[in-house]
This record gives structure tokens, sequence and C-alpha cells, in this order.
């Protein structure tokens, strides 16, 4: 009899196959050494060659995922080859220990204080764990896993996958992902929408009772795991798989259009998002040009970055975010000072308008050089869009728009081609949101980024999985806060998008449809599921969906009325 197991949909996909469980052992070791010079020549060794491996799966992280995921190897690395760590392990050699021991009593400490801050920085102790394990592989010469070479109709099952696990992927041979715990935003369910990988995560302790060997459907879209389906929900589950991809723009039924847009972080994700039938990109995170490098780009290599995406999509709209420097994006020659909570702290516009003035200006020109190029070509590129980000005040965006006129008159009294693009604002500040009306009157866009704004509204780290529930746009506050950013918009004449998540998630289409949104940007896979269903909707029954949801008191009731249930 077949058995449903619940937690977080991941991925609007699904999948069959048989269960592999991916169990990194960790061998058995000594403790004790009367060598401490062969132990530290040992754990060089070991270092060096984790460090090599590192940047390596940064390297393919990048290519095959994207530079966000990638980023999180970067972190890694910077764990490897932290002082106070090498200065432990040296210690605990010179007291007698051996190299394995002494890396475990290293990191010990780092991993409870982590632990014990909790909210999103606990989650550098998962970090810590893996590049602690790496090194303890490493030392007793011990070969990770290849998950590379899964057999074919492979579902994985883990406690939990960090990015360069889940990057390692075929999505050809592997037919899904199941974890025991991690939430939407969590790494492994990043990667997994990447690669188009169907994936649950935050199963919780049920899926350990799951035995390599058996059949499972792993449903991206419902959220479940259904152990040993039966026939007509395993034929479901492999037809699901199957997806067409619709190249031109789409309307609902009733003939509204809604353009749908891709999210992407470097210029090799946009063959992605041309093959997922994107109507050009609606979040360029430019702050990933700036990770894994000694210097910034320069104008002019960021000119030519933003010159490939827009003559990657002739027509189409290209929104490019400015720099979102800081919370947790590890950038080493800006010297980002330690924050308690860096999410509320100095990031995205504050730093452009601060200490990072002159990387603006340079990103500025780089944008309306740009501009003006494509201008001057016409329908062979895109149309530039430009937004800023972490805005919380109307006097933030008026310092913004004031260095982008400063930018473009210093531009034509060069001569060089310039443009001023569309100008926008992200919408992922409550104040952002509650200031929707005047914001829009200064710009022509405005971008809700639901995933900031969830935690915000709701003062629930994403990351947190002690507060996964309470992060979730499907709550009152977020929901109500959402359709005043969108009013608020649309009663200045602006045109409103989403970029976050919740943009992608096939279920909750008609609600966002119904909520007044004009553009949808997602990852690049749920792009095709998020087409179909705009056909298949009536604005005015999507309306009243958005209605009752906006009444609602609580998630339940929400999700009752997404159910039809109301």
């Amino acid at each position: 009899m077949s058995k449903t197991l619940s937690g977080v949909g991941a991925t609007p996909l699904a999948g069959v196959g048989t269960v592999r469980w991916y169990e990194p052992t960790i061998p058995e070791f000594d403790r004790e050494s009367d060598d401490p010079e062969a132990e530290r020549q040992r754990f060089v060794d070991a270092r060096d060659w984790a460090r090599a491996a590192i940047d390596e799966e940064r390297e393919r992280v990048a290519e095959r995922v994207g530079e966000e995921e990638a980023a999180i190897l970067e972190a890694h690395r910077q764990f490897l080859d932290d002082p106070q760590i090498e200065s432990a392990v040296d210690a605990e050699i010179e007291g007698g220990a051996t190299a394995e021991a002494a890396v475990e009593a290293a990191f010990a400490d780092p991993i409870e204080q982590y632990e014990a801050t909790g909210g999103r920085v606990a989650e550098r102790a998962d970090d810590l764990r893996d590049v602690r394990d790496r090194l303890l592989r490493t030392l007793a010469g011990v070969e990770d896993v290849d998950l590379d070479a899964l057999p074919d109709e492979t579902i994985l099952l883990a406690e939990r996958l960090v990015p360069s696990d889940a990057a390692g992927l075929d999505p050809d041979r592997v037919a899904g992902l199941a974890t025991v715990v991690g939430g939407r935003t969590a790494h492994a369910a990043i990667v997994a929408r990447a690669i188009g990988l169907p994936a649950v995560v935050g199963v919780g302790d049920p899926l350990r009772e799951i035995e390599n060997g058996t059949t499972v459907v792993v449903d991206g879209e419902a959220g479940v795991v259904i152990v040993d389906p039966d026939e007509e929900t395993r034929t479901a589950a492999r037809t699901e798989r199957e997806i067409d991809v619709i190249d031109e723009q789409v309307a609902t039924a009733d003939g509204r259009s809604i353009e749908v847009a891709a999210n992407v972080g470097r210029p090799g994700e946009l063959e992605g998002a041309i093959d997922s039938g994107a109507d050009g990109v609606g979040l360029f995170r430019t702050e990933f040009l700036f990770i894994d490098r000694t210097s910034p780009p320069d104008e002019d290599e960021q000119f030519e970055t933003y010159s490939e995406a827009l003559q990657a999509f002739p027509g189409e709209r290209i929104v490019v975010r400015t720099a979102d420097v800081g919370g947790d994006k590890p950038i080493d020659y800006l010297d980002l000072p330690a924050e308690a909570n860096p999410f509320l702290g100095d990031r995205g516009i504050r730093r452009s308008l601060g200490v990072d003035a002159d990387l603006l200006e340079t990103q500025l020109r780089a944008l309306l050089r740009a501009a003006g190029t494509a201008r001057e070509e016409g329908d062979a590129t895109g149309d530039l869009a430009v937004m800023f980000p972490m805005v919380a005040d109307v006097a933030e965006l008026d310092a913004a728009l004031e260095r982008v006129d400063a930018v473009a008159a210093a531009l034509e009294d060069a001569g060089e081609p310039c443009a001023i693009p569309e100008l926008g604002v992200m919408v992922e500040t409550p104040a952002a949101a509650r200031m929707a009306p005047e914001l829009a009157d200064r710009v022509a866009f405005l971008s809700i980024g639901t995933n900031d704004l969830t935690q915000y509204v709701m003062a629930a780290d994403r990351d947190n999985d002690r507060v996964t529930t309470l992060h979730d746009p499907l709550h009152p506050p977020v929901l109500r806060t959402i359709a005043d950013a969108i009013d608020g918009g649309h009663e200045r004449d602006a045109w409103v998008g989403m970029c976050g998540e919740m943009a992608g998630d096939p279920a909750l289409t008609e609600l966002l449809i119904g909520l007044g949104l004009d553009e949808l940007s997602a990852s690049a896979v749920t792009i095709p599921q998020v087409k179909a269903r705009i056909q298949e909707t009536d604005t005015e029954a999507a309306e009243a969906v958005a209605e009752r949801a906006l009444a609602a008191e609580t998630r339940s009731a929400v999700l009752d009325v997404l159910d039809g249930d109301d």
C-alpha cells in the first residue's frame, strides 16, 4: 500500500524512480600521534587537495547552475583557509593529536557558535561541517560518492545537499530528490530548480524510514513523496516530466497579456532562459559578476556582459538589478564588515549610495552605454531596464536617480553612446511596499522580491528551519503587502512585476494574475508551466480568488481558497 509524506515542493515537476540514499561517511581514525611534524604535513596536503577540489567544483557549479550557488562554495574555501581554524589545528597537533582528531576539534567550537546564533547565520554551521568532513575524508583517503554516475531513474534521498552535491546530479538520469531538512529557499531547492530536477525538501524524519531500492514518486508541485505508488501514479509522474515549451508571449483565456521572464545570475544562464521560452529577463542579479575575483569588473567588461544579454533577447525587456552587495554574498576585496544581522544591515542601495558609490557609478556607465548602443541597433537587441535593490526610503531612490542623470550627462559630454533605460525599484522591504505610490511616481516599474519581503514582513529568516512555516508568502500579511504594492504601482501608472520564488510556482499563478501583476519572472525551469497556467486562467475568476484570499485571516484559510474549499 502506498504512503504519502509531505514536505515543501521545491520544483513544480514530478518524477518516479528507485531510492538511493546519499550518506557520505566519515571513517574511523586514530586520535593520538607522536609525530607532530608528519601530522602537520598531512593536514597541509589534505587542505591543498581540498582547496583544489573546491575550486574545481566552484567552476562546475557556476557553469552548470549559476553564480549564486557557486558563491556558497567560495564561502567554503574561506573556511578552509581561516587562520583561526588553522591555529586551532596546529595547537591540537602539537598536543599529540592526529591530523584527523585535530580537524575534528578545531571545527567543533565554530560549528557550535554558529548554531547558537540561530537564524540565517546558523546555516554557516552546515558549511563548516561540509568543509570539515571533506578534510576528514581526504585525510582518510576516502573518495566522495560520484553523484554524476548514479543509475538511471534514481530518486536521491539525503539529510541535506550542499550546492556542489546537487550540481553534480544529471537530470537525465536522476528522476528527483528529497531531503529531510530544508525549505524552498534552501541550497538544494535552488539548485534543483536551476537544473530542472523534481524536488521536495523538509520532509522530516519520516523520510528516513524509506529504504534503498524502494520505488517512490517525488511530486515537487504538490510537495509530497509517495512511497510505493500505484501504476497510475507512476505513469502520471513520468508523463508530467514531458513539458511543452511555449516560445511566444502568452495571454489569459480572456486575452490579458502577461510577460513571463527569467531570473539569471550570469551570461551562461541566458541559453537556458531562451530554451525555456522566457520573454526576456526579469531579474539579472549583477552582484554575481563581482564575486570570486580579486577586483570588481571594469566598465568595459560590464558593458559587454549587458550587451550580450540584450542581444540574446531581441525585442524583449532585460531587467538588470544594480549590485545587491552585502547580506550573505562574500566579496573579499570589498572588506564587508561583520554584522550581527547582515540582512538588516548595510546592503543593496545603502552601500551603492555610500561606501560603494564608485562601483555604482561604473555600473551605471556600463548600463547607460549598453542602453544607448541597443537603441542605435534597434530591433536587433532587447530593451534595457534597470532597477535598484533594497530601497526603503524615497530619498534613497531620489539619490539614485540623481546618480543616473549625472552619469548620463558625463557620457553625453564625452560623446559616448548613451540612453537612460527604463528605471524601476525592487519592492522587498515593507517600507517600499507601503510607499509604492510615491516610488512609482518616480520610476516606470516596480518588481516585487517575495523572498526578502516575506522574511521582513513575517520576521522569519528564510533559511531558518525552525520558522519555515512562517516564511511563506501565503500568510495574509504578506499577501496584503503584495497587493498594496501592486495597487500603489498601478495607481501611478507603473507596471508591476514579481521576481521572487513565488512567481515561479504554477500553483499560485491564478492568484498572482488576480492580484493584478503584469509580469512574472522565475527560474527558467518553471517558465513553461507558468505560461501554460496563464493560458488556462480567466482574469475575472482569478480576481475572485485573489479577493477571497486577501480576506482570509490565516495561511490555512488562504490554502483553502486556493484549493477551492472556501
